[in-house]
């Protein structure tokens, strides 16, 4: 191989010049630390340590270009430096060589005519190039510039370098570049590509202002804050996608996407991450499924079911006084959304008598508007049941009797009990999946409720996660209540996420819509012919974007912060990856493998018992 290695070594020298700074007999100098081993320039590569460069300069350009024309270079998958040089040229002195130059194919043509030759289509496509060139400087429209364009491959080994440089051949063909290797010249062309601001190899081609404003390289946008936990990869340039969603001007978050996009996997993912960042976790879970998750982290699952030891009492109250608020007003008005959802649509007169009742009650527990009753024990459904049928309107008669299956009923276990329950896991899981469909709602809106008033008690950083939330926009005072916390959550350090697959449901809604403009951080995944036109409609998304959630694999999707999106791809390490995966099969592979290694050690010792 014909080269020169440039090996980083000193000689030991007996005698310096006077006045030369000498190192002590054993130290180095920072040049000697931050150097590579060694530099083997060959033909056609660089070898810096153990990693081989190979720089390419572009000899030709296409005659037409568009912007972000330069995207496949920007996005071409391989560890790669780019550089550009650009040096503005003189006016004057570039209409001057114009003239000659037009001058030179005027008479080339005219000399081909005169001789019958056919024009050549080269000479007399740059004569109308540098015509329209001419005119726009000589107008002061244009400027004239002179550009520079370098790519450097790095690579691990020589099979490999080999391998990338076919790859970006083809690639800059495909965009009518021409790319030359930089044969001999391989140590100028690195010093080229490196953050030194220094053209070593000086091989320009002139430009207008309009054209070199088109190989702008920025053309992929980059989602990303140097701090948050990691959502996933961009998956245009790669980046990484990490966000604070604490910084932003609400930690809100709306997931939507189909079943089996990959939802539940996605927040998983980040209740994982936030988690570890020391943030409180609090999840609605109407399906089971993130009970591994607390398994795992020592978190602490709540089964809301009749027979659980553990009571919610809707009723409760925070007992905390804010100046301007009148707490047990709003109470009033949460219980008017859940018993809305239990006792069903209610006319003008079973709305008031409802009001009147929920008043009363609270009342003869002596607690009214004044702050200081509203530390005493609240009331349970049952008092208000007794409320109801000491009225002697028939409608409230009629309340009463659809609220009796919760007193006294087979639902009676369920909601008419004192708390004995206090969130203190920082990683709380409320287990829904046991409770029957038309149950569900009632304990969704019950649980957030609660959660929502121990949240206002005392200042932390929260997350609280409402999966399959079509079960609370589904019911007009529900999907209200959900907007309340919504946009009232950055006031208490509370960052609220919802999840649901039921997209149009949710989007169709004036309720959905705003807890969707209330969130800063938006997720679009895989969504269903039916419903995708709907959230290009809301998101106004282009027909490409639409095409890629109709196309995209789990996981995949489009993520929103703020006014810019990207196209993501979650991505999971492999710890993660067997703690949060649903996939029926995974799980079922897990399944044995742990019964198969608790049964081992009887395997291997089968007379211990003996």
């Amino acid at each position: 191989m014909f080269g020169r290695k440039k090996d980083n070594k000193k000689k030991t020298q007996d005698t310096v010049p006077e006045g030369t700074a000498v190192l002590q007999r054993g130290m180095n100098s920072v040049a000697d630390i931050i150097a590579p081993s060694s530099i083997e320039v060959d033909f056609n590569n660089i070898r810096i340590g153990e990693k081989l460069h190979k720089t390419f300069f572009i000899a030709g350009y296409p005659r037409y270009v568009s912007p972000d024309w330069l995207e496949p270079v920007i996005d071409f998958e391989h560890t790669m430096d780019i550089s550009m040089f650009i040096y503005p040229s003189q006016t004057p002195d570039v209409l001057s060589d114009l003239r000659r130059k037009i001058a030179e194919m005027e008479a080339t043509i005219a000399s081909d005519e005169e001789e019958g030759l056919e024009i050549d289509p080269k000479v007399s496509a740059s004569l109308e190039d540098a015509l329209s060139v001419q005119e726009e400087l000589a107008k002061g429209v244009e400027r004239f510039f002179q550009f520079s364009l370098y790519v450097s491959l790095v690579s691990e080994s020589l099979e490999e370098l080999n391998e990338a440089s076919r790859r970006l051949n083809a690639t800059l063909s495909s965009i009518l570049l021409l790319p030359k290797t930089a044969t001999l010249q391989m140590e100028d062309g690195f010093k080229s590509t490196i953050p030194l601001g220094e053209d070593r190899l000086y091989i320009t081609r002139n430009m207008d202002t309009t054209s070199l404003a088109s190989t702008f390289p920025f053309t992929s946008a980059m989602l990303t804050q140097d701090k948050g936990v990691l959502y996933g990869v961009n998956q245009q340039n790669g980046s990484l996608i990490i966000f604070d969603r604490y910084s932003l001007e609400n930690a809100n978050e709306v997931v939507l996407g189909k079943s089996g996009a990959g939802k539940s996997y996605l927040i998983k993912l980040e209740v994982m991450r936030q988690f570890m960042f020391g943030t409180e976790v609090i999840v609605v879970d109407p399906e089971g499924e993130y009970e591994k998750l607390a398994e795992s982290f020592g978190g602490e699952e709540v089964a809301f079911t009749p027979s659980s030891a553990i009571k919610i009492n809707p009723f409760d109250l925070s007992g905390m006084y804010e100046e301007g608020e009148n707490e047990l007003g709003l109470k009033i008005l949460s219980l008017h959304g859940l018993l809305k959802i239990v006792l069903g649509k209610l006319d003008a007169t079973h709305d008031a008598i409802l009001d009147r009742a929920l008043v009363e009650t609270y009342r003869q527990k002596g607690i009214t508007t004044d702050p200081d009753t509203q530390k005493k024990e609240p009331p349970l459904m049952e008092d208000l049941y007794k409320v109801l049928l000491g009225m002697e309107d028939p409608a409230a008669k009629d309340l009463a009797l659809i609220l009796e299956k919760f007193i006294k009923g087979s639902l009676s276990g369920i909601f008419n009990q004192q708390s004995n329950f206090d969130i203190s896991n920082p990683l709380t899981i409320f287990n829904i999946k046991a409770l029957e469909e038309e149950l569900r709602p009632i304990a969704m809106h019950i649980i957030l409720d609660f959660v929502w008033t121990k949240v206002r008690k005392n200042l932390k950083k929260r997350l609280l996660i409402l999966d399959e939330a079509w079960y609370m926009m589904k019911y007009e005072d529900s999907a209200s209540f959900v907007y309340s916390i919504a946009k009232r959550s950055r006031k208490y350090y509370l960052g609220l996420t919802t999840i649901t697959q039921d997209v149009r449901d949710f989007l169709s809604t004036d309720y959905g819509k705003a807890v969707l403009s209330n969130s800063s951080i938006q997720m679009l995944l895989k969504q269903s012919p039916s419903e995708v036109d709907l959230v290009a409609d809301v998101f106004y998304l282009t027909a490409g974007e639409k095409q890629l959630l109709l196309s995209a694999n789990v996981g995949e999707g489009l993520f929103f912060a703020g006014q810019n999106h990207v196209a993501i791809q979650v991505v999971a390490a492999s710890f993660e990856h067997q703690t949060i995966t649903s996939n029926p099969q995974e799980v079922i592979e897990q399944n044995l493998e742990e019964q198969a290694q608790q049964n081992q050690p009887q395997a291997e010792n089968p007379t211990a018992n003996s």
